[in-house]
């Protein structure tokens, strides 16, 4: 199987502060981390591979320090890995990011599985996978826990909001992990070593010559940001204290009685 993990660079927001004046992002000293949910794609394709064979290729979109998360990727199991990087890809939003990452795909060869994280935690708008799969024209299964392949086909179970749903779809398939996926497995000393003399090729404009430069970078994002802002508290919350639990939730029935909550 050929297999392809989209992989994105994110700060780690559990380090990300606001700045009071300016109400935007202190990136300044937040470590990058790989998108965690994208880890969870990775040992998808990863147990893919394990089960079934083939290749795992990871792709990731950005400046050049994003090949700290491809080193990453290769350290865990990923046998190659590629960093898609141009001025001309500046300021791409969602739908110009995924038409860029499915021509980089295209030049990389036929596919069987393309994988990704549901979301990236810094945008967390979930667009930019399934959008390579309509880029692509593949079909898309999003909210993945688990791929079992037979013959041309796979077979996926999904989270859904009233439970577990399990779908066929034919190959090529693109689908996006979870974190209830799995548990992605840890780099090896061994891997690690090796990674750090892995050679990880550069996709530029230049290597993409067929596609459409006014669907790349800011020009070609229809999606402006205006403007980023901390939202005002307008509430604050109300400690209930009883002498009983039974006591405690009796209150709290009553003032959310009163609220015209109940």
């Amino acid at each position: 199987m050929n297999i392809i993990v989209c992989i994105k660079q994110v700060p780690d927001t559990t380090e990300i502060k606001i700045d009071p004046v300016k109400n935007t992002l202190i990136r300044t000293g937040v470590p990058s981390i790989m998108n965690p949910f994208d880890k969870n794609a990775l040992e998808t394709g990863l147990q893919l591979k394990d089960t079934y064979g083939g290749k795992v290729t990871v792709i990731s979109m950005g400046p050049a320090q994003a090949k700290a998360v491809l080193r990453e990727a290769l350290a865990m199991g990923a046998d190659e890995a590629y960093l898609v990087t141009d001025r001309a890809f500046g300021g791409s939003d969602t739908y110009a990011t995924s038409y860029i990452l499915s021509q980089a795909i295209r030049k990389l060869g036929d596919f069987d599985v393309i994988l990704g994280g549901k979301q990236a935690i810094d945008g967390d708008t979930g667009q930019t996978a399934p959008s390579i799969a309509e880029h692509l024209g593949a079909a898309r299964l999003t909210y993945v826990l688990d791929l079992k392949v037979e013959g041309d086909k796979v077979i996926a179970r999904r989270q859904v909001e009233e439970g577990i749903e399990v779908v066929e779809a034919a190959l090529p398939v693109l689908c996006t992990a979870t974190k209830e996926s799995n548990k992605p497995r840890y780099a090896t000393i061994r891997g690690k070593l090796a990674s750090l003399k892995a050679e990880i090729p550069e996709i530029t404009l230049a290597d993409l010559p067929a596609s459409d430069t006014s669907k790349m970078g800011l020009k070609g994002s229809p999606t402006k940001v205006k403007a980023t802002f901390t939202p005002k508290r307008t509430a604050n919350g109300v400690r209930i204290e009883e002498n009983s639990p039974a006591d405690t939730a009796k209150t709290l029935l009553d003032k959310l009685a009163e609220a015209k909550i109940l």
